[in-house]
């Protein structure tokens, strides 16, 4: 079964965009290789919505050109659910189909950190740290 690993530093900085993006979902791409995060880039969400995000496609593009410029890899799409637990939405699901990497999901409801990863269903991968 696959993993992901992810450092407390990482999930702190996380947990404060989570935070300060309320009452919105917030979101951003996870850099690293062989599962692991090594950076954390926050992004917009353009939606400004509790229950939507949407990364513009200027900070894509621009966290992918970081990503091939430090030679690492994209590990993982994050985003928080301020209101719900940490399970993939519907609109979650439709957008894992597109972008097949590591999901983590944060809840805003009790503060914990959950990462799915979608194959023939929706699977819950552990959240190991470095």
């Amino acid at each position: 079964m696959k993993k992901i690993i992810l450092s407390q530093s990482d999930k702190k900085i996380l947990t404060e965009h989570a935070e300060n993006a309320r009452p919105n979902e917030s979101c951003a791409i996870l850099f690293g290789k062989d599962n692991t995060v090594s950076e954390v880039f926050l992004t917009k969400n353009i939606e400004e919505s509790p229950v939507n995000f949407t990364i513009s496609n200027e900070q894509l593009i621009e966290g992918y050109n970081l990503a091939e410029e430090k030679k690492i890899e994209v590990t993982g799409i994050f985003h928080s659910h301020p209101n719900s637990d940490a399970y993939p939405s519907n609109t979650d699901k439709k957008f894992m189909h597109s972008n097949p990497v590591v999901w983590i999901i944060y809840s805003g409801i009790n503060k914990d950190f959950k990462a799915y990863i979608l194959e023939s269903d929706i699977i819950e991968i552990p959240i190991d740290e470095k």
